[in-house]
């Protein structure tokens, strides 16, 4: 394995993970603040999902085999969905604990110290998920996306939770603030880990590339096969960081197969330039014979959604 690849980062996410619960739940112990108690609650999810996403790059990273003849990509869907779930179920405790809170007010000690961990441990996410951030952007990956969206996530509620509990040292009688901050919290967290189920349900279910990758796609095929040539049939996915491609070139039946190969490899390459880890399959289908029109039953875009043209269909009839 690389020293510089993608679980290097996870595991960085996993040590500043364990740091931070370690601070929050000491700021929780010291001052007895039930919206700090809801910081350390979501640090327990931290330190879970970056488990999650160990685990999940770690197998993404195996190559592919007679069994996942498509590698394993999609393992990483699967952490990013279940730390999801994850982030809504400590959404759902925080609410609980606000509520208690509301019921059975109780004063807050030491806080200006345990205001200082909490805010130490957002300074330790913060520097990690920016990391992150660059390394998910270099390597391609969702899972070390949605682990760094995560973590920022925590910043900001953090520093918010920070910024309000402060108030307190001002104006001690103001304990409903407390449990505000804290419900407000659960709040944006629920929002948090919905945002991530539907990338990870987008992935799972084969979501096509991105309208701009779909125009990279579009323009490789048109600058190489000529005026004569077509396409249909485009269909794309993505599995993690790797992109599969196929669709059905059209070109004059009288083309020999070598030059059909050439012309592929050359559509094939420019992809794979433009949009890495792409793998690109191409059905060569010849102009003259109607039943080469066949893009309505094999699906997928044609040329007309994307730049405007599209196979004249009607010679399938």
């Amino acid at each position: 394995m690389s020293s510089d690849s993608p679980r290097r980062y996870a595991i960085y996410s996993l040590a500043a993970s364990i740091t931070t619960l370690v601070l929050k739940f000491g700021a929780w112990g010291m001052t007895g603040s039930v919206g700090l108690l809801s910081d350390a609650t979501e640090s327990i999810v931290n330190v879970t999902a970056a488990l999650m996403a160990l685990t999940a790059i770690t197998i993404a990273m195996r190559p592919a085999d007679d069994h996942h003849t498509y590698g394993h990509g999609k393992a990483e869907y699967f952490s990013s969905g279940i730390e999801g779930v994850l982030i809504i179920v400590a959404a759902c405790a925080i609410g609980y604990a606000s509520v208690d809170r509301f019921l059975h007010p109780q004063p807050l000690g030491h806080l200006g110290l345990g205001l200082g961990l909490a805010f130490l441990s957002s300074v330790i996410n913060f520097v990690t998920a920016q990391i992150m951030l660059r390394a998910a952007r270099r390597f391609d990956s969702i899972t070390l996306e949605a682990d760094a969206k995560h973590l920022l996530t925590d910043v900001w509620t953090s520093v918010g939770l920070v910024a309000g509990l402060a108030i307190l040292l001002i104006t001690p009688d103001w304990q409903v603030l407390d449990p505000i901050i804290a419900c407000i919290m659960a709040v944006n967290i629920v929002f948090t880990g919905i945002s991530l189920l539907r990338r990870s349900i987008g992935g799972l279910m084969d979501d096509a590339l991105p309208p701009e990758e779909l125009d990279v796609i579009a323009e490789a095929i048109i600058k190489h096969q000529g005026p004569a040539g077509s396409f249909h049939g485009l269909r794309t996915r993505k599995a993690g960081s790797r992109r599969f491609i196929d669709f059905h070139l059209l070109l004059p039946g009288d083309t020999s197969v070598l030059k059909s190969h050439d012309l592929c490899e050359l559509i094939e390459n420019e992809i794979k330039s433009r949009l890495d880890q792409s793998e690109v399959t191409i059905h060569v289908e010849p102009l003259e014979c109607g039943s080469s029109y066949d893009g309505k039953k094999v699906g997928g875009a044609c040329e007309r959604t994307l730049t405007g043209r599209c196979p004249n269909e009607e010679k399938a009839s």
